[in-house]
């Protein structure tokens, strides 16, 4: 590449343990052009982020170091630089969005105010200049009502919106190199659409380039010209992104593409990085013949759980004269589960799927309608009779680690369900069938006495399901369980919970915004939109013929590899 604008020659990134330097990221290079959109892919821990934190200066001091290498940006050494030298660079040439924008924004400070900040330190403009760049800004990143957002605080607006913020924060002085480290990781996948055709649309109006960080290969393709692929501190893979996709050349690319459930073919069981590894890949397919003899049995019996005209309404209070408004957040819902059954509950953030959980599950109670449980009306039971229910009625939350107790060792907060609702004759064979419980979810005996912050977030998520199937719980609610996690640690979860439900029989309802998993794990799909159900049907047909436009939408939101 003829004078790439950065590039990375050899560079060792070392972190600082015990008193001594250990690498994590080993003899990086690569180049990213002008005008170019490079695609970074990895799991947790393969060392992408901390790339990009050493190319802006930002490596925490006496923690992590360049110890080997250089950086050169426009062909000058940036990674000698000093923090006033990096401080002059970061913003004017070089900017980045984050993953997180709630956590990146400043809460206390109003939306306008935050971008003009960066524009007073780096330009000569008048205050207002200023407000009028910040508010062209915010229609270039198509915000609403760009005058309203303005003078809005992070908390009043949406995840999208708090994410085209940031993004109009990092153009603001039209930097040369944006760097853009996973900024649509917690987004529904119809705003992560719009984000990726804005930073585009971008790209290709101002000609900046642009370094794109992400643990999902699928949605780089539909971004970057070029992609690289990093394992464990090393670069495996570099090349054109169609060339990559097609025609993978490291056993760990093929895995990464592999471990995504496909939209075309239901496989029994999702590879994983460490089957490619191992080659012991399983191509077994569910035909649609096996498929639809499973349903005739499964959807003869009678209900597991129904649900009945449900309606929950929150109220706002309007301020103090205004009336209250009430906002129905899910509007006359009715449908019906049955035992052994994996129903998908899929819509975009707000359309009220995790309110309908809460109502299910009894921890929010709905305003009106009926949910029956074995025929029983939970709605009607009384605190105590609820509480005896919780032992077959579960869930398993998005983030394990905030579920789990960190002073409690993951053995005890497997046992305190068991013993709350005093199962097993004493705490000697709670142990036993603790161990025996941690075995079946992939752990072991070892694990029994450490602490959550002792393991990664794959395993915290596995411990969050030995947790709730230590009740053998008969429903069990999956909360976007696998939204957080790696794209092959998620392929070891999904199986996990279709091994435990052919084992012991239990029926899901699964919630979740990625519409491939949800059609990977799902009986039926139920698509909901602004608290209502929009469409309902079996799973592939669902997503082959979808009836209505808002299903249509999300579907074709869904990056295509």
């Amino acid at each position: 590449m003829n004078n790439p604008l950065l590039h990375l020659d050899n560079v060792t990134i070392s972190a600082k343990k015990d008193g001594q330097w250990a690498s994590i990221v080993k003899n990086a290079s690569f180049s990213l052009g002008q005008n170019e959109i490079l695609g970074i892919v990895g799991e947790s821990g393969s060392g992408k982020s901390v790339t990009s934190l050493a190319v802006m200066g930002l490596l925490p001091k006496g923690i992590l170091a360049i110890t080997e290498g250089t950086i050169e940006f426009d062909g000058r050494d940036i990674s000698a630089l000093s923090q006033k030298e990096l401080r002059n660079l970061r913003g004017n040439d070089i900017a980045m969005i984050f993953q997180e924008p709630m956590s990146s924004l400043n809460p206390s400070l109003k939306c306008g105010y935050q971008v003009e900040e960066i524009l007073s330190e780096h330009t000569n403009l008048s205050k207002k200049e200023i407000k009028e760049w910040v508010i062209s800004l915010f229609e270039k990143v198509k915000l609403p009502n760009p005058e309203k957002i303005y003078n809005r605080y992070p908390h009043e607006i949406s995840g999208g919106q708090k994410q085209r913020v940031m993004i109009a924060m990092a153009i603001a002085c039209k930097p040369k190199i944006l760097i853009a480290d996973e900024p649509t990781t917690a987004l529904d996948v119809t705003v992560q659409k719009e984000i990726i055709l804005l930073l585009k649309e971008l790209q290709q109006e101002t000609g900046m380039s642009i370094l794109f960080i992400s643990h999902d290969l699928s949605l780089v393709s539909e971004i970057a010209n070029r992609v690289l692929v990093m394992y464990r501190g090393d670069i495996v893979e570099q090349g054109d992104s169609q060339k990559i996709f097609t025609n993978p050349q490291h056993t760990y690319t093929k895995a990464l593409i592999s471990s995504r459930p496909s939209l075309d073919v239901r496989l029994k069981r999702l590879p994983t990085i460490q089957d490619y590894l191992n080659d012991a890949v399983n191509p077994e397919e569910i035909t649609p013949a096996q498929r639809s003899e499973d349903h005739k049995q499964l959807y003869g019996k009678q209900p597991l759980l129904e649900v009945i005209n449900v309606e929950k309404e929150y109220v706002s209070n309007a301020g103090l004269f205004g009336k209250d408004i009430k906002f129905p957040a899910v509007d006359d819902v009715s449908f019906k589960i049955y035992e052994g059954e994996t129903l998908g509950l899929v819509g975009e953030s707000g359309c009220g799927k995790s309110t309908l959980g809460n109502a299910i599950l009894q921890l929010d109670k709905a305003t009106a309608g009926k949910i029956l449980y074995k025929g029983k009306d939970l709605t009607k039971l009384s605190h105590k009779e609820v509480r005896s229910l919780r032992k077959e009625i579960q869930i398993i939350f998005q983030d394990p680690y905030s579920s789990l107790n960190p002073r409690i060792t993951v053995g005890k907060a497997i046992m305190e369900p068991m013993q709350v609702h005093k199962l097993y004759k004493n705490d000697k064979e709670r142990r036993a069938k603790t161990i025996e419980i941690l075995n079946r979810v992939g752990l072991g005996e070892d694990h029994f006495n450490r602490y959550p912050h002792e393991f990664s977030g794959g395993q915290r998520q596995r411990i969050g399901i030995a947790r709730t199937i230590a009740l053998q719980p008969k429903l069990i609610v999956c909360d976007e369980s696998v939204s957080a996690l790696d794209i092959s640690v998620q392929a070891q979860v999904l199986n996990l919970l279709n091994e435990l439900k052919e084992n012991f029989g239990f029926t899901y309802i699964f919630i979740s915004h990625d519409l491939a998993v949800v059609k990977y794990m799902s009986d039926q799909v139920l698509v909901m939109n602004k608290g209502k159900i929009e469409e309902m049907n079996e799973a592939d047909a669902l997503y082959a013929h979808p009836q209505k436009e808002y299903t249509k939408k999300l579907i074709a939101a869904i990056p295509s590899h």
